[in-house]
């Protein structure tokens, strides 16, 4: 009974090095949690767009589908939305604890490329 009330394990933060390398060796599941207007002006290349306010357990399912035993890491434009999504994930019971820290703002600083 008192194991209901377990606190809820920390969100990972991953650097923009570290799902760069993931998305090279499609070891991670990239998520953009931003709106389809901003992912559209610009994304980092192998994202999937799954924007915050559309997200649910049906469309992390569908996205998620035959990504085996990918990590999924979150991601927005500053950090912010991409750990909102990581605590929306995880009140519907998914496996997700993972996002960019810093987002997409991030990985420009540190000269990673990005789709326009």
């Amino acid at each position: 009974m008192f194991g209901l009330f377990q606190p809820l394990p920390s969100i990972t933060n991953l650097t923009p090095a570290e799902v760069h390398r993931g998305l090279q060796t499609k070891t991670l599941l990239l998520i953009d949690v931003r709106e389809p207007s901003e992912f559209s002006a610009e994304h980092i290349k192998g994202a999937i767009n799954l924007p915050l306010s559309s997200l649910s357990s049906e469309a992390l399912a569908t996205v998620t589908a035959g990504a085996g035993e990918r990590t999924v890491v979150m991601q927005c434009l500053a950090g912010g939305r991409s750990a909102q999504g990581v605590k929306a994930c995880r009140s519907f019971g998914a496996q997700v604890d993972h996002h960019l820290q810093g987002g997409l703002n991030a990985w420009k600083a540190a000269g990673l490329p990005t789709v326009r």
